[in-house]
């Protein structure tokens, strides 16, 4: 998402929602939305997210200051929902305790049970194994252990909701379509297979089988999640009924044909494409399917997204851009429509893995957009640690005011700014690729540029005030 205000960051502090904040001994600050006692710690929730932290090393916690990150927003194509398929397989229970230990898949029980010469239980080992590997996030690992147990039973829904599940995260959203499919044709009974056919359908641009999909889900089961799912879809059918539709290489474009000319059209897609083989030498490892824009006059564009009025445009797996006025790409909408397209490569790259203030930051600088506007205001909010940390800053932004949201993508700009001038696009790249193969923000981060959150933002301090604080 982009960030459609400017607002002075200095007086950012006064207008933020409130939340708690504990001081620690060593100068630092951490901002959550709540801190509780529990014996000789303090607990703290950030978004969904707790934490504790010793007493011993805590100067004062204070009630207010600057907000922890909401995790409710948009929902992404990728925001998968927590599977429970109504069909189990074979001796899950049982083989689960054979399969992981220590935290660990355990490859050589896996060529054990598969030597056993018993197709189910060799589908089951490496469903488990694959199911494992992606509730953390080891997407690579996880396909291959899918597709291991797909050898074996070609046509079980369960395996196949799940790697579809997989596909669609990583932007193959056609070959999940056909995953899914089977899987309604194998358990045609199952809410999980027609919730994910409609996840492929809906990210495969067709929207109205998505609708019938996720309808039929509910009529199997109630799910809080689908129900808002198919509400999004039906505002978005009702508002595109009558659009039409342009694709270019890389692009489908969706417009409503009194908004917008064929010459402007025509621009867009030619930025898009222009913008597609910068961002691939950049980031590389572009989306594999063709990437869905639409656009918008001002209204519709809120009246489908339901988009906080800061936002500029959205890419929830789909480039939402509202264009009511222009006739042609001004510099303003080229930036726009960049920093859209970076979400899609950043989402790709990651694994759907990213955290918000890195995708946010990588999009904005890859704009391109400088800090050089707000740069001596956040020198001086670091200096008076009236930041918003990092780790606050990992889910959504979508529930933060316009005040609030714009110190979280100055932050954000401001943090991969300092990672590219000091070690280079080739580490942010290391980042995201450490981010898909299941590691955590902080590992990866230590892993490239030998930082925690705490030395990071340290660091990022005396870098802006180096070169912004005079």
């Amino acid at each position: 998402m982009r960030l459609r205000v400017t607002i002075v960051l200095v007086l950012l502090a006064a207008a933020a929602a409130q939340a708690d904040t504990i001081h620690l001994k060593n100068g630092r600050t951490i901002v959550a939305d709540h801190v509780r006692e529990n014996g000789n710690h303090y607990e703290y929730d950030v978004g969904d997210d707790s934490y504790a932290i010793p007493k011993s090393v805590v100067e004062r916690v204070d009630a207010g200051g600057m907000p922890a990150a909401a995790s409710a927003g948009i929902a992404k194509v990728a925001d998968l929902p927590t599977f429970t398929p109504a069909d189990s397989l074979a001796h899950e229970g049982a083989v689960f305790t054979q399969i992981v230990k220590e935290g660990k898949v355990d490859p050589a029980v896996l060529t054990g049970l598969e030597g056993k010469g018993n197709a189910e239980l060799s589908a089951t080992a490496h469903f488990i194994a694959g199911r494992f590997e992606f509730d953390h996030g080891n997407i690579a690992q996880a396909r291959q252990y899918f597709e291991n147990a797909l050898r074996f039973q070609p046509e079980n829904a369960t395996i196949l909701i799940y790697y579809a599940a997989l596909l669609i995260r990583t932007g193959n959203a056609s070959q999940a379509l056909d995953c899914a499919q089977r899987a309604v044709r194998s358990a045609p009974e199952s809410p999980d297979a027609y919730t994910m056919l409609g996840y492929a359908q809906f990210a495969s641009d067709r929207t109205r089988d998505a609708i019938v999909s996720w309808k039929r889900s509910l009529e199997l089961r109630p799910d809080g999640t689908v129900k808002q799912l198919l509400a999004k879809a039906q505002r978005e059918n009702s508002v595109e009924s009558d659009f039409g539709q342009h694709e270019s290489s890389h692009f489908v474009l969706h417009y409503e044909g009194k908004q917008t000319s064929e010459t402007f059209r025509a621009q867009i897609l030619a930025a898009l494409e222009s913008d597609y083989d910068d961002l691939a030498r950049d980031l590389g490892n572009p989306p594999r399917d063709n990437i869905l824009v639409t656009l918008y006059t001002e209204q519709a564009f809120f009246d489908v997204t339901h988009a906080p009025t800061w936002s500029g445009a959205v890419n929830d797996g789909k480039l939402r851009i509202p264009v009511s006025g222009l006739s042609s790409v001004t510099p303003e909408l080229a930036r726009v429509l960049k920093h859209e397209l970076a979400h899609s490569f950043i989402n790709q790259l990651s694994g759907g893995r990213c955290p918000q203030w890195l995708h946010e930051g990588i999009a904005q600088f890859l704009e391109p957009k400088s800090l050089a506007g707000d740069g001596h205001q956040l020198a001086l909010l670091y200096k008076a640690q009236q930041n918003i940390p990092l780790n606050a800053l990992e889910g959504s932004f979508m529930n933060f005011s316009g005040a609030a949201a714009a110190v979280a993508y100055a932050e954000s700009l401001a943090a991969v700014t300092y990672i590219n001038d000091s070690y280079g696009m080739s580490d942010i790249q290391r980042i995201l690729q450490m981010l898909g193969q299941g590691s955590s923000t902080e590992a990866a981060m230590r892993a490239t540029i030998h930082s925690d959150y705490g030395q990071f933002e340290s660091d990022l301090a005396k870098f802006l005030s180096d070169r912004y604080g005079s």
